[in-house]
């Protein structure tokens, strides 16, 4: 099995959104020591409680500190961007870091709608029924291989060089699955962000798959939110603080994650406690025995390979030790410091 990252870049309460970009770099060098395959970076905009508002500047940055894991986006909201742009950036990753950067592309907003109207201004916005387009477009920059009617044909995505990022589609519904299905492409599933019928579109994906040059056969991720702890009681403790930070998120407000503390003592109404008990399913929280017994069952339902774990806890300590439970409980193979 293999085990990968999705690092949000969480602000915790008390702490400011450049404490949270240094912690995304530490715990990636934790990640590339403790065996992890891919540290996929996120995009969110305007958000006080994510900092990860430019994924392909901070991948360069942790490609930079760590020595073995790949790094990539998870994702890069295509919809809001120049696909030549995106092909550029990535392409000079590649070239700093040749086999080693990923490019996971999604179209959702990222942001609240009038945030994504000004990531959207200008002349050259796409409508998100484009996103098709777009995602043909980007591959065919990264490989140099737009067809010649192409309307952008001989033009070229520089740096070239030999090798190319590794494209991913990301999505939580059946649309996404079905785009990397057409284009050939590798999937991931955000089971954490849409908690059923994954393993119904993962499974419709494999089925609908048509091979490409970028990817012979199907091939799949599934991304959730799991916090291990060295007991249970610690864990359910710690995931306290994500758990109100959902609440909040889901009644429009933008907030740092709070402390567990702080979770104990909010006045929960009817209104927060249904929101509660309609994302339970979006994590995972227990002793390391427990969360691996639950991400096994995830992975075999899924019927894929590979774990992207999404782990938030206000105590970065905690963080960083969920990631060292879940290594060691799944016997990942520690490798050299960078």
């Amino acid at each position: 099995m293999r085990l990968s990252v999705l690092d949000q870049s969480p602000i915790r309460a008390g702490c400011t959104p450049a404490d949270a970009v240094r912690e995304s770099v530490e715990l990636a060098r934790v990640c590339d020591r403790l065996g992890y395959h891919r540290y996929w970076l996120a995009e969110h905009h305007a958000s006080a409680g994510l900092a990860g508002a430019a994924p392909e500047i901070l991948i360069g940055h942790i490609a930079q500190a760590t020595r073995h894991i790949r790094v990539g986006s998870g994702g890069v909201m295509l919809n809001h961007y120049s696909a030549l742009k995106v092909a550029e950036c990535f392409r000079m990753l590649e070239t700093l870091h040749p086999g080693r950067i990923d490019l996971g592309l999604g179209r959702a907003p990222g942001s609240d709608q009038r945030t994504m109207q000004v990531l959207r201004a200008g002349p050259g916005s796409a409508p998100v029924d484009y996103y098709p387009r777009q995602v043909l477009d980007t591959i065919g920059f990264l490989n140099d291989a737009l067809e010649p009617d192409h309307p952008f044909y001989g033009i070229e995505a520089q740096p070239k060089g030999p090798t190319a990022p590794e494209v991913w589609l990301l999505g939580s519904s059946a649309d996404s699955a079905s785009y990397a299905a057409h284009f050939g492409l590798p999937f991931s599933f955000a089971h954490f962000i849409a908690p059923r019928g994954g393993d119904q579109v993962t499974a419709a994906y494999r089925q609908a798959f048509r091979p490409s040059d970028y990817c012979p056969a199907p091939m799949t991720s599934v991304g959730v939110f799991a916090l291990a702890a060295d007991t249970d009681e610690q864990a359910q403790y710690l995931v306290k603080s994500r758990n109100l930070w959902l609440v909040r998120l889901m009644k429009g407000e933008l907030a740092p994650f709070p402390t567990p503390e702080e979770a104990d003592a909010y006045d929960y109404g009817p209104h927060d406690l249904a929101i509660l008990e309609a994302n339970r399913g979006r994590s995972i929280a227990g002793d390391a025995a427990a969360v691996r017994s639950q991400l096994m069952a995830f992975a075999e339902r899924y019927g894929t390979d590979e774990l992207v774990i999404v782990t938030i806890s206000h105590d970065f300590d905690a963080r960083v030790r969920s990631y060292e439970l879940l290594a060691e409980a799944f016997g990942l193979t520690a490798r050299a410091a960078a």
